[in-house]
């Protein structure tokens, strides 16, 4: 990040590797930088706990007690909370990737004060040959993990939607 400092006109929140840095440190974000295992784990939890908000949200809605004990109630929950995990997978990616192809382009737009005066920089070898390395091995992983995972939820989705037309 000391490379920019002397060389660099881009404003500090606007620069690469700065936006990756504050990138990481969002709470969702971070999530998807730990090990898969771990970022499942949260991902499961946010699952399981959308269910209970909405089997709640039901019983409150319909004031019968035992609509808990209605699989159809479950199953329902389970497909909106499915769509509501592939959502969270969508916006990460979309995050990632942004940073993604900031980190890789050798030219970065950035805009010096507002909207209207925008402006191009071409980054230094030493720069880009850094910001690739980051992007290559930093950003890349995550991005596959993301892939990994939408296709998971996916199938997982199209498997509901399946039980669903067959019951």
């Amino acid at each position: 990040m000391s490379l920019y400092k002397d060389i660099c006109p881009i404003p500090f929140d606007q620069q690469p590797l700065n936006e990756y840095a504050q990138l990481k440190q969002l709470i969702l974000f971070n999530w998807s930088t730990k090990p898969i295992h771990s970022f499942i784990k949260k991902l499961l939890a946010i699952f399981l706990l959308l269910i209970i908000i909405n089997s709640i949200i039901s019983i409150i809605i319909t004031q019968n007690k035992y609509i808990l004990l209605n699989l159809s109630n479950i199953y329902y929950s389970a497909i909106f909370a499915t769509l509501t995990i592939k959502l969270i997978i969508i916006r990460l990616y979309l995050g990632w990737s942004y940073i993604l192809k900031r980190l890789l382009s050798a030219t970065v737009f950035y805009e010096e004060s507002g909207w209207y005066d925008g402006q191009l920089w071409i980054k230094p070898s030493n720069i880009l040959i850094q910001d690739r390395l980051v992007g290559i091995y930093q950003v890349m992983p995550i991005i596959r993990t993301l892939k990994v995972i939408f296709l998971l939820n996916t199938c997982f989705f199209i498997l509901q939607v399946y039980f669903l037309f067959i019951n």
